[in-house]
């Protein structure tokens, strides 16, 4: 039993430690990067805001990172307005209740999103009916897209501004992928809005 788990252990570390060195190799993710974080940058400077969006594990990463951006990463600095469409169970209730669970997020875009605001939209397989539908008012409003997917993109991939595309098909690992690039998109956003004095 033992030499099961430990296999299983080192199994599941090989898998990571390959996905992270395969991202960390990608020209083109540091490229995307550098578009996320100029569109969001832009956004908050013109007075707009970021709104994120998920189902299960990406849920909790979009209530992760926009309390990320409204409290703190590295460092004390006024807050920035991120909003997770995730967490109002009343809104979510009342949406999937009257309109059906696709439109959970679409709606809360056409009421809380807009042109100018940016929708960062969570979905492992790219396809999640209510993230694509979300990503579609979003786009229709004028609010850029920035995707966060597995390899191959999915729906979202055309409706996206900028996507991140985990180079993965297994979920653990694109979510692993995503609370990475997520984290370092929060840095590289309060480092652009507010630079830390130097000592």
């Amino acid at each position: 039993m033992a030499t099961d788990v430990i296999q299983t252990v080192r199994g599941e570390f090989a898998k990571s430690l390959a996905n992270f060195r395969a991202m960390s190799e990608d020209a083109a993710l540091e490229q995307t990067i550098v578009q996320a974080v100029d569109t969001c940058v832009r956004s908050l400077r013109n007075g707009g805001k970021i709104l994120f969006a998920g189902n299960g594990g990406s849920a909790a990463d979009a209530q992760h990172w926009a309390g990320e951006l409204v409290s703190r990463f590295y460092y004390d600095r006024p807050g920035l307005p991120g909003i997770a469409l995730t967490t109002d169970t009343s809104i979510l209730t009342a949406i999937g209740n009257d309109y059906g669970y696709d439109y959970t997020f679409a709606r809360q875009v056409e009421a809380l999103g807009v042109a100018g605001d940016v929708f960062v939209a969570i979905s492992t397989s790219g396809n999640s009916p209510n993230i694509v539908r979300a990503a579609e008012a979003s786009r229709a409003r004028g609010i850029h897209v920035i995707g966060f997917t597995g390899q191959g993109g999915g729906a979202l991939l055309p409706l996206a501004d900028v996507c991140f595309r985990v180079p993965s098909t297994e979920t653990p690992r694109i979510q692993e992928g995503h609370e990475f690039i997520g984290h370092l998109l929060c840095s590289l956003i309060e480092c652009a809005m507010y630079p830390r004095d130097a000592d």
